[in-house]
């Protein structure tokens, strides 16, 4: 089988991609990587949908914003830059802008977290994530890039073509 590698790996014992994480951290650029968010959208269809119940939303609290028991320990690294990606039906499919943290009680007593975004809704290159529970961080280098200008999402192609694409690299 034959294999390509740039011409600046060929000597380099290690990876490509090990190879350009040092080039980066070495240049700057990953000090500089926003740390972003993931988290479900439960029981959204698609953008539309998402859109919709953020409007509604936004209208009973006053922002946009959902509601967290625990204030991320990363909240300086996340408010520079960071957004908010958000899973649809098993994809990363969206991402929105991180604005601000509210820590609040309610009248219990009981702590918790308003984690306020930008209502513009972005769309990223598809990708499955599997189910979890609340947010976890999420590494700029991990996060899927923005769906480029004019271009749609694989919505259009069958699910497991799409899927093929993407893993090859195409989509």
């Amino acid at each position: 089988m034959l294999s390509f590698r740039a011409p600046i790996d060929q000597d380099c014992p290690r990876s490509n991609n090990a190879w350009r994480h040092d080039s980066l951290r070495s240049a700057g650029f990953l000090a500089r990587m926003p740390l972003n968010l993931i988290k479900l959208a439960v029981g959204v269809a698609d953008l539309a949908e998402m859109a919709a119940l953020q409007r509604e939303r936004r209208r009973e609290r006053g922002r946009y914003g959902f509601f967290t028991r625990n204030m991320p320990k990363r909240t300086e690294e996340l408010l520079k830059g960071g957004s908010i990606y958000w899973v649809i039906k098993g994809q990363v499919r969206v991402r929105q802008l991180l604005k601000r943290f509210h820590a609040r009680e309610d009248d219990e007593g009981r702590a918790y977290v308003i984690v306020e975004y930008d209502p513009r809704l972005v769309p990223v290159m598809p990708r499955r994530h599997r189910p979890f529970q609340g947010w976890r961080y999420l590494e700029a280098k991990d996060a899927p890039r923005d769906l480029p200008k004019g271009a749609k999402g694989d919505d259009e192609l069958p699910p497991a073509l799409a899927r093929e694409l993407r893993e090859l690299g195409l989509l």
